[in-house]
């Protein structure tokens, strides 16, 4: 069944970061992803607390998650600011294949575009019935498989990645950028094309959010990938050191292949 529903922007958007010991994960680039989408949608600018205010919920929180979700008024006047905060299961950041994904696709025309809806109603109807590890992968009227309900998509092939160009379609992820940086820095070729659903039973798939990291993918419409190779777990390692403590960065790096991977700890 084809869907062509858009979300209501009416509900606003919002942005959902890491948090480590206190502090935001990749802040400035949500902060920046957000201030973009609230001046194409409403013409307005990002309001000046929102930096602090989430400094602030996220001060007491050792590791969890943070979404800062903003709202018009309804009458355009204003845009309400709401932060809230969650603990997360450390075992379900950068997750190994004992939680990893099983994909169903969803056919959405167009994709959800390129902002983070608040409105999720489209979401929740792609993934009426999935059982817990189980995500909606959002497919175009043309096959193109888009990006997963909560995380960008990426082929893994021998020596190279391969993720869907932001074409206005999926959402710029900060996950998918730094996880194209990372590879780059690792002198791993990315390749920024359409990938088609019938092509991805061909390749190891991961996917590649804001909380969780990179998430091995193990099936799709109920077909088994291929597991978790060498390439990916370089990968792992190298966000990992972007993203979490340096104790923790390494013992992923030695797990990649017992030594360091990738550009050093900064």
């Amino acid at each position: 069944m084809r869907v062509s529903l858009t979300p209501d922007p009416q509900r606003g958007v919002f942005e959902t970061m890491l948090v480590l010991d206190g502090r935001p994960v990749e802040l400035d680039a949500h902060l920046e992803r957000l201030a973009d989408s609230l001046m194409v949608l409403y013409g307005e600018d990002l309001p000046s607390e929102a930096a602090n205010q989430v400094r602030e919920g996220a001060g007491d929180l050792e590791q969890g998650k943070l979404r800062i979700a903003i709202t018009p008024s309804l009458d355009g006047a204003r845009l309400a600011m709401r932060v809230v905060t969650a603990r997360v299961d450390p075992a379900a950041v950068f997750p190994g294949p004992a939680r990893g994904i099983v994909l169903h696709s969803f056919s959405l025309e167009g994709g959800l575009g390129e902002h983070k809806w608040a409105d999720r109603r489209l979401l929740e109807r792609a993934e009426s019935g999935l059982a817990p590890g189980e995500l909606a992968l959002l497919v175009d009227a043309d096959g193109a498989a888009l990006e997963a309900s909560r995380a960008s998509l990426f082929a893994v092939g021998d020596d190279w990645l391969a993720t869907p160009p932001a074409d206005g379609r999926i959402l710029p992820g900060i996950a998918r950028r730094r996880t194209i940086e990372t590879a780059r820095d690792a002198g791993i070729e990315v390749r920024e094309e359409s990938l088609s659903l019938a092509s991805l039973g061909d390749y190891e798939v991961i996917l590649a959010g804001s909380v969780r990291g990179i998430e091995p993918v193990l099936a799709l419409d109920d077909v088994a990938l291929r597991p978790p190779g060498a390439l990916s777990a370089r990968l792992v390692a190298g966000l990992r050191r972007r993203w979490l403590p340096a104790a923790q960065a390494e013992s992923a790096a030695v797990r990649a292949g017992g030594r360091r991977v990738g550009p050093p700890a900064r």
